[in-house]
């Protein structure tokens, strides 16, 4: 493909030019195993229970696993892995957790009233983004992460301007809820739903003193962006994250994007965890590993862009360099396999077992 048609109305030479001064395609390249960090480990090491999710455990059984694993965190990312939301059942989990060496992150799914991926299911927004706060006081959790919605947002009635000025709004609503209770609302980048400067601008408009951000390497690539540029965007904010490698390939109308287990991707891991560790001290890395998905952005197409007001060639030019480094590869697929929620369950373990280890051998993370 060539670059004059990755953004249309870019000469090629600037683009070229662009994509050079990035650096972040060279910074792709493979490196050879090594451990950064050494015996002098500062980046705790946790997982979302999402890793995992065709096992269908709760709270308790994932703590378990987690302290089987020597890990430092667990983050709940829905409110479901909670057998009860009564806060003698919920400090119950709390002790447990304690006793374990376990540190607690709560989250929850979409809290943006107008997003096509909200929950009802608990109440009004405003009543779901309060039920989150105060699970995760009693669990002593410092965040509650949360998400707007999903990128197919972007393309609704007001674009995603008209979702974020929603989500402003509930943050505002629920701010001395928050802050009583001393816990963090952490929006993620989440599915392509807000790029990393719309998030930030997201963050400011309602109160960064009690909105920051989970920051998620894997879905920086469905939002059109280089996963080490999106750190240094977001990195400043950051109270938690969701971490996965990617996978990025040029194909005919643009690329393609599939995420994988830690280092087995095209993003330059060691330079993107030696960047974490000085954007986000204490931040834990939150393994959020969703193997075998694929998507295809057409680029080349000119109504691609409509809904990306804010995608500057700059930015995006980060976002090509990856492709550069990048090779094909086959998605996870079910359908031959004689037990499909069996054969999906080992999948999700292998994956998140294989990057617990890759973090630890490769990266040093972790702090036990």
């Amino acid at each position: 493909m060539r670059e004059s048609q990755i953004v249309g109305s870019i000469p090629r030479r600037q683009f070229s030019k662009q994509l050079a001064a990035t650096g972040l395609g060279l910074a792709a390249r493979p490196l050879r195993a090594k451990t950064v960090f050494g015996r002098n480990k500062e980046i705790p090491l946790g997982f979302d229970n999402y890793s995992i999710r065709e096992l269908g455990w709760k709270a308790p059984r994932l703590i378990e696993y987690a302290a089987s694993r020597s890990l430092d965190f667990c983050l709940f990312s829905d409110l479901y892995v909670f057998e009860s939301h009564k806060r003698s059942d919920l400090k119950e989990i709390k002790h447990q957790a304690d006793d374990a060496g376990i540190k607690i992150h709560v989250g929850t799914s979409s809290i943006c009233p107008t997003s096509i991926r909200f929950n009802s299911d608990f109440g009004t927004a405003e009543e779901h983004l309060i039920r989150t706060i105060n699970i995760a006081q009693v669990l002593g959790s410092t965040v509650a992460r949360c998400f707007l919605g999903t990128w197919e947002d972007r393309l609704s009635q007001g674009g995603i301007e008209h979702h974020m000025k929603n989500t402003v709004r509930v943050f505002r609503n629920v701010a001395s809820q928050a802050r009583d209770a001393g816990v963090r609302i952490a929006i993620e980048n989440h599915a392509g739903d807000m790029q990393a400067r719309e998030v930030v601008r997201l963050i400011e408009e309602a109160g960064s003193d009690f909105v920051g951000v989970t920051v998620d390497s894997g879905n920086a690539t469905w939002s059109l962006e280089n996963p080490l540029q999106n750190l240094e965007i977001l990195g400043p904010y950051a109270v938690s994250s969701g971490i996965r490698d990617s996978m990025v390939w040029e194909v005919p109308n643009g690329f393609r994007v599939q995420w994988t287990a830690m280092g087995e991707g095209c993003v330059n891991q060691v330079a993107y965890m030696e960047r974490f560790a000085q954007l986000c001290p204490g931040v834990p890395v939150q393994l959020e590993i969703i193997s075998g998905v694929q998507r295809e952005f057409p680029c080349m197409r000119q109504d691609f862009w409509r809904p990306y007001p804010w995608a500057l060639a700059r930015d995006f030019a980060f976002f090509a360099s990856l492709a550069k480094q990048g090779k094909a590869l086959n998605p996870f697929d079910v359908a031959k396999e004689n037990n499909p929620t069996k054969a999906t369950a080992t999948y999700q373990r292998d994956e998140l077992e294989r990057s617990i280890r890759y973090c630890r051998e490769v990266l040093g993370l972790g702090l036990k």
